[in-house]
C-alpha cells in the first residue's frame, strides 16, 4: 500500500477521537484537570500549593492563584539553573522564547516532552485529519510541505538543553513521519538572518513540488511575492502546480485573504487557520467553510476564562470554567498545561461562537485594545473594518497599527491607524469614511462615542512608506516570522516609536 494511502488510512482514525470530545467536552477536559493535578502533586509548585488536597475544580480555584509569567519566572529559572520538578514532574530541558508582541521582555516557556508529542505534533496530526475528513482522496503526502517557521536560533544552556523559538524546538524533534516530507533543509529552516533566509528559501524551494504553505500570512507573503519574481510567473500554480493548501495562524487571516487569491487564483484552493503558540496548540479550524477554531480539548491542556468586563489580571475574581462560557461573551483564557504552566494567563481574548462543539473566534490580547475613550475596540472589530474598508476600495494592506490621538483644546481624540499598504487606495477619504463606518457598525461603544458625543474623531489615516514595519522590527531586532506588530495600543509609544524611525507621508 503506498505510503500516502497509509497516512490517510492512519490520520482519519483520530477524527473518531475527534468527535468523542466534541460529543462528551466537559468530560475529557474533567479528565485532563485530573491528569495534570496527578502529575503536579510532587513537583515544587505543587507542594506550595498542595495539590495533594486538591479534590475538584473548586478546590484548584480557591487553592491556586492566577498566574502570568512573571509569578511563574522564579520556579521557571530554577528549571533554568538546572533543579527539575519544579512546575512539572518530568525533566523539561527546551524553552520556547517567546516573542508576543514587539513590547516587554522575552519569555521562555518550559516544553515538556509530553507538550511536544500530545499537543504541538498532535495539533499538526489533527490538522490534517480534520482536512482529509473535509476533501477525502487528497494527495498531500506525495509532495512537500513548506513550513515557514520564525527566527530559528537555538541557543545551548547545557549539551542536552535549550532555548529557541518554539519553531526551532519543533524542528529540531520533527517527529519522522513529517521530517520525510518538511522543507527546506534545517540548514536554511535555522537561519536567524530573516532577509537572507527568505532569499534562500526561495530559491531553495522554487522546483520543489509543493502541495502545502505553512507559516503567518504576512511573512508568507513575502516569501511567495518572492519567488514569482525570481520565476517571473504570474501565479503561484504555475511554480508549484499542486499546492492546495496554507496553514496560517499567528495574525488575522483576512486582512491578506484577497492578496492570496491573486497570488493563487483558484477555487480549489484552501486556507486553515491554526491557534498555536509558546504555550500550547488550542485551536484548529475543522470547517473550512466558517472561520471558526474547534478548541482541542484532549490536548493536556485544562481550560478557564475570565470575562473581560470582569478582568483584572491575575487579581481578577471572576473566572469561569468551560461549562460555564456564554456565547458572544468576550473572554481572557487561562490555561493549565502538561508543561507546568498552572492557571496561566496567556494574554489572547476569545469569543465563543458555539458550544455543541465548541468553537471560537480570537478577539486579541488583553493588552491590545483601545479604550481612551469609553469605545473599548478590540483586535477583531479592526480586523474586520479594515477588511472591509479595503474591500470597498480596491485596496490591501501589508501591515498596520492603531493608537489613539488625545483630546485637547483645539480638538477633539481620535484614533491614527499607520498603515502600510500592498495597494494604496486611489480615494484615501473614502478609505478613512468605510472604516470609520464599519467600525460603528461593529462596535455600538464606538458608534456611540462618534455620534452622541464631541469624545472621539473620525479615523486619522496616516500611509507609511513601503518597509516602514520591516524595518522597525529589524531595528528591534525582531524581523521574523513569529514577531508581529501590535495592531491596537491604548498608548502611544510603539505607534510614536515608529513614527520616529521612518519617514511617513499623509
Amino acid at each position: 500500500m503506498p505510503f500516502n494511502s497509509i497516512f490517510s488510512w492512519i490520520i482519519k482514525k483520530r477524527i473518531h477521537q475527534i468527535e468523542l470530545f466534541k460529543k462528551y467536552p466537559i468530560e475529557v477536559q474533567n479528565d485532563v484537570f485530573r491528569e495534570l493535578i496527578n502529575k503536579g502533586i510532587g513537583t515544587k509548585w505543587g507542594k506550595d500549593y498542595h495539590y495533594g488536597t486538591i479534590e475538584s475544580y473548586e478546590d484548584y480555584k480557591k487553592q491556586v492563584p492566577l498566574t502570568n509569567y512573571e509569578i511563574l519566572k522564579p520556579y521557571v529559572d530554577e528549571l533554568f539553573g538546572g533543579k527539575q520538578q519544579t512546575l512539572w514532574p518530568n525533566e523539561i530541558k527546551w524553552f520556547a522564547k517567546s516573542s508576543g508582541t514587539t513590547t516587554g521582555r522575552s519569555k521562555f516557556i518550559p516544553v515538556s516532552k509530553e507538550a511536544l508529542e500530545e499537543c504541538h505534533y498532535k495539533g499538526g496530526k489533527d490538522l490534517l485529519s480534520l482536512y482529509y475528513n473535509q476533501i477525502p482522496d487528497r494527495k498531500l503526502y506525495k509532495g512537500k510541505h513548506l513550513i515557514l517557521g520564525g527566527s530559528a536560533e537555538i541557543n545551548y544552556l547545557s549539551s542536552d538543553s535549550y532555548f529557541g523559538d518554539l519553531s526551532a524546538i519543533i524542528l529540531k524533534n520533527m517527529p519522522w513521519w513529517a521530517e520525510i516530507r518538511r522543507t527546506p533543509s534545517k540548514e536554511i529552516a535555522l537561519m536567524s538572518e530573516w532577509e537572507e533566509k527568505i532569499e534562500k528559501l526561495a530559491h531553495s524551494t522554487i522546483d520543489q513540488d509543493i502541495y502545502i504553505l505553512a507559516g503567518v500570512p504576512s511573512w508568507t507573503l513575502i516569501l511567495c511575492k518572492r519567488i514569482l519574481e525570481i520565476t517571473g510567473k504570474k501565479h503561484l500554480r504555475e511554480v508549484w502546480p499542486n499546492l492546495e493548501l496554507f496553514m496560517h495562524g499567528g495574525v488575522n487571516f483576512e486582512p491578506y485573504r484577497k492578496q492570496f487569491e491573486e497570488l493563487i487564483p483558484f477555487k480549489d484552493m484552501h486556507y486553515v487557520e491554526t491557534y498555536n503558540a509558546s504555550e500550547g496548540f488550542f485551536g484548529i479550524q475543522d470547517d473550512f467553510k466558517i472561520n471558526e477554531l474547534l478548541l482541542m480539548l484532549d490536548y493536556g491542556v485544562f481550560y478557564e476564562f475570565i470575562p473581560m468586563d470582569q478582568y483584572n489580571g491575575v487579581l481578577s475574581k471572576e473566572v469561569a470554567s468551560l461549562r460555564d462560557v456564554e456565547l458572544d461573551k468576550n473572554y481572557a483564557m487561562v490555561i493549565s498545561t502538561n508543561s507546568g504552566l498552572w492557571r496561566y494567563i496567556i494574554g489572547d481574548t476569545v469569543r465563543f461562537t458555539s458550544k455543541a462543539p465548541y468553537r471560537f473566534k480570537i478577539t486579541g490580547r488583553t493588552r491590545s485594545f483601545i479604550n481612551a475613550f469609553g469605545e473599548e475596540v478590540v483586535v477583531e472589530n479592526a480586523e474586520l473594518a479594515m477588511k472591509k474598508a479595503c474591500e470597498n476600495t480596491d485596496a490591501s494592506i501589508k501591515e498596520y497599527t492603531v493608537a489613539p490621538v488625545y483630546m485637547d483644546n483645539e480638538s477633539r481624540g481620535g484614533h491614527q491607524w499607520l498603515v502600510e499598504f500592498d495597494k494604496v487606495p486611489t480615494n484615501i477619504e473614502l478609505f478613512r469614511n468605510e472604516l470609520d463606518k464599519a467600525l460603528q457598525e461593529l462596535n455600538s461603544d464606538y458608534e456611540a462615542k462618534r455620534s452622541s458625543s464631541k469624545a472621539l474623531d473620525k479615523p486619522i489615516i496616516t500611509i507609511a512608506e513601503k518597509g516602514t514595519f520591516e524595518e522597525w522590527l529589524k531595528s528591534q531586532g525582531k524581523l521574523g516570522g513569529q514577531h508581529k506588530v501590535p495592531r491596537l495600543s491604548n498608548n502611544r509609544s510603539i505607534i510614536d516609536a515608529i513614527l520616529k524611525k521612518e519617514s511617513i507621508l499623509g
